[in-house]
């Protein structure tokens, strides 16, 4: 199996197959990150289209001292930007298929509580941090880059961030050992 780095040379130089090779694990996360982001599942899929049809145009263009994925969804935020705003696709989220149809429902219910009261709480970047970090496991730094912010300032909006959906689910237990960690601003 080749290795990402390999993927991106081979399809530097060319290889269709190798770019549809590198790309193929991103599609579903950035079409959910894109859903987001979009007015809907339309917009979103053109959005995705038009972000793997500019990371090939533009894969000379990459920078292999960040992350292939970041750079991805540099690209994809931009296409995003592009099309009309709007409220974004709900969204469904996978659940753990060992859980008893219950625990399925509450789980479920409580992640797409959380989502769309932060969507109506949070100005659109610290949105899209969080959802980078939590929902895309991106490490900070990684948010950085992919927003053009700052660690300190990416830190300080994910945590301005948790606390303002804890104000408004007290209930859902929004703060986290992430929160200690950084301690009160």
């Amino acid at each position: 199996m080749q290795t990402e780095a390999e993927l991106i040379e081979q399809a530097k130089a060319g290889s269709v197959p190798a770019f549809t090779s590198l790309v193929e694990g991103y599609r579903e996360k950035l079409l959910r990150f894109l859903l987001t982001r979009c007015a809907s599942h339309a917009d979103a899929e053109d959005a995705l289209q038009d972000t793997l049809i500019n990371a090939y145009r533009y894969l000379y263009s990459y920078n292999p001292e960040w992350r292939f994925s970041t750079w991805l969804y540099r690209i994809a935020i931009r296409n995003a930007l592009r099309l009309s705003p709007g409220d974004a696709v709900e969204l469904g989220e996978h659940v753990d298929g060992n859980a008893g149809p219950l625990e399925q429902c509450i789980s479920e219910q409580s992640r797409q509580n959380i989502w769309v009261n932060a969507k109506r709480v949070l100005n659109d970047e610290v949105y899209t941090a969080m959802w980078l970090r939590y929902v895309e496991d991106m490490s900070i730094n990684d948010v950085s880059v992919v927003l053009k912010r700052s660690t300190s300032w990416t830190k300080v909006n994910l945590l301005r961030g948790r606390k303002a959906l804890a104000a408004v689910l007290p209930d859902e237990g929004a703060g986290t050992n992430e929160d200690r960690a950084y301690g009160e601003l």
